[in-house]
């Protein structure tokens, strides 16, 4: 095969393909058949048409369809004659000799096939020019690859026509969904967020949507999407064929914090240890089981993150199509909007922010993954007495509101560094889902535990994690006298996999790993974060 196509004279030749005889039979097809115009003329474009003449007469035809008047060869002449095209068109006897080139209509599919296959060819030499050309320029900017799938993705999306399909299909098709989740109530929802309420009101992450989370800065806009993304890598409510936990595979896009910094947030949320004693490296023996603990199982999560700084939607598309093809893909997580850049010229900040959030909507659909986009909101919100969000708070582009299939505002009475509030009331947080395209909106009242740089869910009944086997190190529910449902880790039994303590040489406690191999030993003051 590949050397047939060596020796094809349009290769040696380098002439694009093209059917001069396909193009004639459509256009004589328009003029011959009454129907024929409705359909050949909503199926092609004046570029797909190779000769500059076809053009100019395929656009002639398409004003007097759209002026809703015959398309027959007078009307023709006398709208080219209007449009100046006459003579580019080939003169009143090409057009002629086209209304008497077909006898029949009834293979204008066929040949408008034909004309779209070649003009699809010429489109993907003009695209695989255009990355030639970005390669022998030596790729300064090292986005020579992503320059490429880019090319390749908005040429498939500018043919992706779907026609007009018979209401009865879809709503048989929504029937069988209705009672596929009537039978199985678990089998509608999308990926768990880690809080009750937020579930319920949502159905968890539906697949296909572009999910905002708005906040003014220091409200934990951070915090909670990182605390729905572990949530979902650790979670065991799906299950494979065999019937094991399948967790979710998750992506991160961190624009603001290095990955490291995330991974730190990430293990104290888990153990339940305090930011501030990580930070310092003052941790007492339970506190460095309880991390370690946490590692393991965050080890085992399937979290990958991309601190890269001015990261464009096409480079987070063609990572996560790698990525999706290679390990899977089930939730992506970008922090945050306003640092993303759309990698090309554009006038103004506004047109920018609306091209990022259309292409990261489009991205969604693409993968067939929620994206959960975190935004900043503007200062509008603090000039007013009432503070409470609105969508127009939205920073930099009204596009944002129109684009999120979900907008969720992160919304807090009191500075949570107000010490002259109880600490109970200025860490109260309440999560204000302002459009859900699918759905009801509402509030869900969540807790700030700031320790922990994390949220959880108000009520008892929001306790998101069963208790483990007793032959496994995880979690246990503790509740206290208020009514939150705390989660933390325990030690492991004795007979597990779990560290120990042990007397050294100097007579000082310290901690043997299970292997015996490594000797971890608490730090003192001096030292500095272990991450």
């Amino acid at each position: 095969m590949a050397n047939e196509n060596q020796n094809h004279p349009n290769l040696s030749a380098r002439i694009p393909p093209h059917n001069i005889e396909a193009e004639q039979s459509v256009l004589g097809c328009v003029m011959i058949d009454r129907d024929a115009p409705v359909h050949i003329l909503g199926e092609l474009a004046a570029d797909d048409f190779y000769l500059a003449s076809h053009r100019e007469i395929f656009t002639a035809m398409l004003n007097l369809m759209l002026a809703d008047k015959p398309v027959d060869i007078v009307m023709l002449v006398q709208e080219l004659e209007t449009m100046g095209g006459t003579e580019r068109a080939g003169g009143l006897s090409y057009l002629t000799s086209l209304s008497n080139l077909v006898p029949s209509a009834s293979n204008y599919r066929h040949y408008t096939e034909i004309v779209k296959k070649t003009s699809l060819l010429r489109r993907l030499i003009a695209a695989s020019q255009r990355i030639a050309d970005k390669a022998f320029s030596g790729d300064p900017d090292d986005a020579a690859l992503a320059f490429a799938e880019g090319e390749i993705y908005s040429l498939s999306e500018k043919l992706d026509r779907s026609g007009l399909s018979p209401l009865s299909k879809s709503a048989a098709e929504a029937i069988a969904k209705i009672e596929l989740m009537y039978s199985d109530p678990t089998a509608g929802k999308g990926i768990p967020t880690g809080f009750k309420r937020l579930n319920d009101i949502l159905n968890g992450l539906q697949r296909g949507d572009l999910v905002l989370i708005a906040a003014r800065p220091g409200q934990g806009k951070t915090s909670i999407g990182m605390n729905i993304v572990a949530h979902a890598a650790l979670a065991s409510e799906r299950k494979t064929a065999a019937g094991k936990p399948d967790p979710y595979r998750c992506a991160v896009f961190s624009l603001e914090m290095p990955a490291v910094q995330l991974a730190k947030r990430m293990l104290c949320a888990a153990a339940r240890v305090d930011m501030t004693h990580a930070n310092s490296g003052r941790l007492d023996k339970d506190e460095w089981k309880k991390l370690f603990d946490a590692k393991k199982r965050l080890d085992r999560a399937q979290i990958y993150i991309d601190d890269s700084s001015l990261t464009t939607p096409v480079e987070i598309l063609s990572k996560c199509r790698r990525l999706k093809r290679e390990k899977g893909l089930d939730l992506v997580m970008i922090d945050y909007l306003q640092l993303m850049t759309s990698g090309r010229r554009i006038e103004s900040r506004q047109q920018e922010v609306s091209d990022i959030t259309r292409m990261l909507k489009i991205a969604a659909k693409e993968l067939n993954v929620p994206i959960l986009l975190l935004s900043q909101m503007s200062r509008e919100v603090e000039k007013r007495s009432n503070k409470l969000p609105q969508m127009s708070d939205l920073r930099e582009s009204g596009a944002i509101e129109q684009d999120a299939d979900i907008i969720i505002f992160i919304y807090r009475e009191h500075d949570p560094h107000d010490v002259s509030v109880p600490e109970e009331t200025r860490d109260k947080t309440e999560l204000i889902i302002a459009k859900h395209r699918n759905g009801e909106t509402g509030r869900v009242e969540l807790r700030w535990l700031g320790k922990y740089v994390s949220f959880a869910d108000v009520d008892k009944s929001a306790a998101v994690r069963t208790p483990p086997p007793e032959n496994v190190s995880g979690f246990r529910i503790d509740v206290d006298d208020g009514a939150d449902a705390d989660i933390q880790s325990v030690p492991p039994p004795a007979d597990s996999d779990g560290f120990k303590t042990v007397s050294g040489m100097d007579g000082k406690e310290i901690l043997e790993s299970p292997s015996g191999e490594e000797i971890l030993t608490p730090p003192s003051d001096n030292d500095g974060d272990i991450f």
